[in-house]
């Protein structure tokens, strides 16, 4: 029997630790019926730091929809993963042992990253376990493990061999600091302040000049064009002329192209190789020469001339300067403008040409937009985010990453003729800066001698393959075709993640599964929110408003946390507010305490009794439970989380509670009635299940101290009972008790204090004796008719916004006989103090009241008077 006050701390950790000790999640080793399955294609972390409230909040839903199918009877597979390969692992390596990746050989810094990830995804597990969550932990894989660089190098041959993938030389967006290809995926947008510098430009031969203005001087040395809009009447004459750069002398032709912002600037623009999207696109339309002037570390080269070795600020101010004594600076002007930046790091991208492999995107877009279409999107809104990325795609996906910790490229080159060897599937995983290549000479030219391959996968190469990755996807040599493990896991039933990487990890996962197996890879998408401060901003380490989870849970029990968690509509962010909280943590008291008194009063419960035999507030409890169930059960099917526990709170709380059990407790203890006590154990147990996939460790321990020794989180989800009662009349006798409670606090009076007289006009029939009975009322009255009451006046409201402009020095003079009572009104218009208010200017507001004898309370429909001998 539940005693004393409830202990959290010791309750969460016993079932925290049992429930893994149990395998109480775990997904059956045997054959499963793909009809009751419901997989779920979890998000591994990434292993870049310690566990934050975004993990928390992200798995905690994820856990609500676990725990909610699998009481439904459906093998629930709740994987876990983690994502500890690529740049996040890395720089967390250099971060935490104070090291460079460049100054260590690849499996040295490999062998380090290893180890650092390894203590952070220990931790991981346990603060994932003290959070409760039902994930399968033997469920578990990291994406730099053997296992998942084999699917992930056969993912590459797949694609290879589908015509799906290629190398070329090509522009690739590039970050200076951590020395990688990046994809465009991994770039945002910050805003940065900066300059326009107008630097004067001659034309060859002539004495003619002409204005640029440019936010980058230090690319002057890029410099290969200069671009005039077709439509740009005043400078069309310089079309077909050569420009000559200042500082550098270098002379460049000057061409026409639409795609010259007329807006910006002088309307004249330098193409350089390369400043932005734009100058790829001229570079490669007009074909035009490459100027390398900066480098992979962001540092100018040889094309720099006397510039070469400085940073690229450091050569932006020299030149600025230089350009000011020559007098070809002709302004500076601050700015404010949006820059591309690596969004792991914060440092502006360069473009740089480099021999990479892509994925192909951009023929296939309709067929990725429709894929999305397929799936079910909770909250519908998020498709949009889908859609507008794919429209907005303009770079195929580069996967080739130059770090030294990932998962290589299966791939050798040729020394004579750079013919492309790819590993044997049978191989995989392969390292080709250890391993062999496949063959001993080149298919193509017979040459003996081969390249390695050195970069490693894109990190969403990898962790895009997740659900063929808990699926089993592999390469099965008898039948030759790649072949799933778990067929009735795929389609993942769901995918849930965070709104701030559908353009990442979803739009890439639905690329690769639909390439390799013909079908979008889950039938429905969650997405998730973000946790801001309590402001509603974002949480930032730099700002300081960073909550940790650690600091919280040493506060706050992990079942509060999680009532917290359900308090937003799916997709919206969610504020970190301490009063979600403490609300959740005043519910779990007050279920600790009303299962104590309903095991109380339950002690020789009937465990079954005839449903036509309840009296009239059972079956009314009970058919209202129903109706809660059936509104609980399809949003938490739509997972809208926040409306079912909302409405089940409030059910619990106040017509439970409030109202049906002090009736049912005074029922039991003066007359042992077995219709209450079997009424009180069938709801309380019913309510235990509904609150088990939020609660899940005080439901819990009521569960198994009160009724079964096996888990709430393996009963079945409550079916209604489909039990006929007069459920309006039923509402209305609570609303009439809630009234009367109110009245007897209002007066100061005792809840068992007896009132002389009631009387109840609206429909309560049934419900007499027990409104009687709670409220220790001598007499109920039902009336027949409405008891006389009258409308008084009890105030006039102006609307000063139209009074005080029409009359002005009048309105105290209105006021003053609006005070004493003198005004009339006549079709709706007031006479007051000499002038006329037109109905828009006032309000008159009146109030209800009984003329007889005895106090009116209102009671929803229901009018109640009561009369009581002081």
């Amino acid at each position: 029997m539940p005693s004393g006050e409830y202990d959290p701390e010791t309750v969460e950790a016993k079932w925290q630790e049992r429930w893994v000790d149990e395998d109480l999640y775990a997904y059956p080793e045997r054959a499963v019926d793909p009809d009751t399955v419901f997989s779920i294609d979890s998000p591994p972390p990434t292993v870049s730091g310690s566990l934050h409230w975004g993990h928390v909040y992200g798995f905690t839903l994820q856990d609500f929809v676990a725990r909610f199918n699998r009481m439904r009877g459906d093998e629930v597979y709740f994987p876990f993963g983690y994502d500890d390969n690529g740049i996040a692992s890395e720089l967390l390596t250099e971060d935490e042992l104070g090291i460079k990746h460049q100054d260590y050989e690849r499996r040295e810094f490999q062998k380090l990253c290893r180890e650092v990830t390894a203590e952070y995804e220990s931790e991981f597990t346990e603060k994932m376990q003290n959070l409760g969550i039902s994930i399968d932990w033997d469920q578990t894989y990291q994406t730099i493990s053997p296992e998942v660089q084999r699917v992930s190098q056969l993912s590459f041959v797949d694609l290879y061999e589908k015509g799906r993938q290629y190398r070329q030389r090509a522009p690739a967006i590039w970050c200076p600091e951590c020395e990688t290809a990046i994809s465009q995926v991994e770039t945002e947008d910050d805003e940065q302040g900066s300059h326009f510098h107008d630097i004067e430009f001659g034309v060859a031969d002539s004495e003619e000049s002409f204005v640029i203005s440019t936010t980058r001087p230090e690319l002057l040395p890029a410099c290969v064009a200069v671009f005039v809009h077709p439509d740009d009447d005043d400078n069309a004459h310089l079309v077909g002329q050569v420009a000559e750069i200042p500082l550098f002398g270098q002379r460049v032709p000057i061409l026409e192209d639409e795609r010259v912002d007329l807006e910006t600037g002088t309307g004249l623009v330098m193409c350089c190789t390369f400043g932005d999207q734009t100058d790829i696109e001229w570079y490669q339309a007009h074909d035009l020469p490459l100027r390398v002037a900066i480098d992979e570390s962001g540092t100018m080269t040889e094309e720099a001339d006397d510039y070469a070795g400085l940073s690229a600020d450091e050569a932006r101010e020299a030149i600025v300067s230089d350009l000011d004594d020559d007098g070809a600076l002709l302004d500076k002007r601050a700015i404010t403008h949006t820059v591309n930046v690596h969004e792991r790091c914060g440092t502006s991208v360069e473009f740089l040409v480099k021999d990479q492999w892509y994925i192909k995107l951009l023929d296939k877009r309709e067929e990725y937009l429709e894929a999305g279409e397929q799936m079910d999107w909770y909250p519908e809104k998020m498709f949009t985010r889908y859609k507008n990325w794919i429209e907005g795609l303009q770079w195929d996906w580069a996967i080739s990453r130059q770090r030294s910790s990932g998962i290589p490229f299966p791939v050798w080159y040729c020394e004579d003729c750079e013919h492309v060897v790819v590993a044997d599937r049978e191989d995989l995983p392969v390292d080709p800066l250890s391993d062999d290549p496949p063959v001993d000479a080149c298919p193509e030219c017979g040459h003996d001698e081969f390249a390695a391959e050195d970069d490693v996968f894109d990190t969403w190469a990898t962790s895009s393959l997740t659900p063929l990755i808990n699926a089993g996807w592999d390469w099965n040599p008898e039948t030759e075709a790649m072949e799933l493990d778990r067929p009735e896991l795929y389609p993942f039933d769901m995918r849930p993640q965070g709104h701030d990487i559908i353009s990442f990890w979803l739009f890439h996962t639905v690329v690769k599964c639909y390439e390799h197996t013909g079908e979008v890879p889950f039938d429905s998408v969650m997405i998730n929110g973000m946790v801001l401060d309590e402001n509603r901003e974002k949480m930032s380490k730099s700002v300081g408003n960073v909550v940790s989870p650690d600091e919280v849970l040493e506060k706050f029990p992990v079942d509060a946390a999680r009532y917290w968690a359900a308090g937003s509509a799916v997709g919206d962010d969610l504020p970190y507010q301490e009063k979600g909280l403490v609300a959740g943590e005043k519910l779990m008291r007050k279920l600790w305490n009303a299962s104590k008194l309903v095991e109380s009063l339950t002690e020789d419960a009937p465990a079954e009794f005839d449903h036509d035999d309840l009296k009239a507030i059972d079956r009314w409890l009970l058919a209202s439970l129903d109706r809660e169930l059936e509104f609980v059960t399809e949003k938490l099917e739509n997972r809208e989380f926040s409306k079912a526990r909302d409405r089940l709170r409030s059910f619990f709380w106040h017509t439970f509670c409030d109202d049906y059990l002090e009736i049912a407790k005074q029922r039991v203890r003066e007359g042992d009635d077995p219709s209450a006590a079997y009424t009180l154990q069938t709801a309380h147990k019913r309510f235990l299940a509904c609150f088990a996939p939020i609660l899940a460790h005080v439901t819990e321990e009521l569960w198994r101290d009160m009724y079964d020794e096996a888990s709430v989180h393996d009963q079945s989800w409550p079916e209604p009972l489909g039990l006929d009662a007069d459920v309006a009349a039923g509402e209305t006798a609570m609303a009439v008790v809630g009234a009367l409670r109110k009245y007897k606090s209002d007066n100061q009076l005792s809840m068992n204090a007896p009132v002389d007289l009631v009387q109840v006009y609206g429909d309560i029939h049934g419900f007499e004796e027990d409104v009687s009975g709670v409220m220790h009322i001598e007499e109920l009255e039902l009336l027949d008719e409405e008891p006389e009451i009258e409308s008084v006046v009890t105030g006039v409201d102006l609307d000063y916004s139209l009074v005080g402009p029409e009359y002005g020095a009048q309105v105290p003079d209105i006021e003053a006989a609006l005070e004493s009572d003198d005004y009339e009104v006549e079709d709706g218009v007031m006479h007051v103090a000499g002038v006329e208010l037109d109905p828009e200017m006032f309000t008159i507001e009146e109030s209800r009241e009984y003329v007889g004898d005895g106090d009116m309370l209102e009671a929803g429909d229901a009018i109640v008077i009561v009369q009581h001998a002081d």
